[in-house]
């Protein structure tokens, strides 16, 4: 039977960036309660960035119970992250969390290194974390703020992949989390959308690129989802609301689309590649 999940109006609610799941309400929901595994990855090891909340973390609770260990990239949320090790670990599976910002090209390749040297190899990379902000006008967008939200939501996927391929064996995937703003850009988060346009196009290009690798590349695009990026990132009303506008009437949970990534992951989907999963709550993605 379906989960009953909360609809809007939410209470109000605001956070500093980038959030903390704790102190969300309602408080998400990650499949800690409800994913059954079946071990449809295991004995893979993954990347997963943003792992410690919101979607990132729903991921790693499924691919745990699919039976793969994980590295788990987080910025500074270090509570969130010690949480989600303690769930992967709960399952038998092997938690590695490490700190750090993806801004840096160091950082991303020095990610990819300790996930083969802790975990003995790299099959999946979960490219999650993300970075975004609301602003109504251009004008009201620095230099700064445009160059970070490149440099954390694409930049990085670039210097991840890059550094993960040489150590991929056929049959490995990359799975990028892209967005509906992909195709159908939300104006008041200008520089989020564009780079979740650029997240799409990148997938499909390097999805080609590696074929002949017998690696996979794929993303996930989805809708209004409820993690701790909402009540940081977007005005109170927007909190509040957040999801009405969609036909289920409501934000999807974060647990509501580790299906899609372990789908994703799974080496028997092995002749989808370069193609995007839309998770918005019957929103249709074009």
């Amino acid at each position: 039977m379906p989960i009953d999940y909360p609809k809007p109006p939410f209470p109000t609610q605001r956070q500093p960036m980038p959030g903390l799941t704790g102190k969300m309400d309602p408080r998400p929901d990650h499949g800690e309660d409800s994913y059954k595994g079946s071990g449809r990855l295991k004995g893979l090891k993954a990347l997963i960035t943003g792992g410690d909340s919101g979607i990132g973390r729903a991921v790693a609770i499924a691919f745990a119970r699919e039976g793969a260990d994980l590295l788990i990239a987080y910025l500074d949320e270090h509570d969130d992250a010690k949480e989600v090790q303690a769930l992967v670990e709960k399952e038998g599976r092997k938690a590695v969390v490490v700190a750090g910002d993806i801004q840096s090209p160091e950082h991303c390749r020095a990610l990819v290194e300790r996930t083969v040297k802790d975990l003995g190899g790299i099959d999946l990379l979960v490219n999650n974390a993300a970075h975004q902000a609301t602003f109504k006008d251009i004008g009201d967008i620095s230099d700064e703020e445009w160059e970070k939200t490149f440099k954390v939501n694409i930049h990085a996927m670039f210097f991840l992949a890059k550094a993960a391929v040489p150590h991929m064996k056929p049959g490995s995937a990359i799975i990028n989390t892209a967005s509906v703003n992909s195709d159908m850009p939300n104006p008041m988060l200008l520089a989020y959308a564009t780079t979740k346009g650029a997240i799409q196009n990148f997938t499909g290009g390097l999805a080609q690129m590696l074929a002949e690798k017998g690696i996979r590349a794929n993303a996930v695009a989805p809708g209004p989802i409820w993690t701790p990026l909402i009540p940081s990132t977007m005005p109170e009303d927007a909190v509040k609301n957040f999801g009405k506008q969609v036909p289920m009437k409501r934000a999807g949970q974060p647990a509501e689309l580790a299906t899609a990534y372990v789908m994703l992951a799974d080496p028997l989907s092995s002749y989808t590649s370069g193609t995007t999963i839309a998770v918005t709550g019957g929103k249709p993605f074009i």
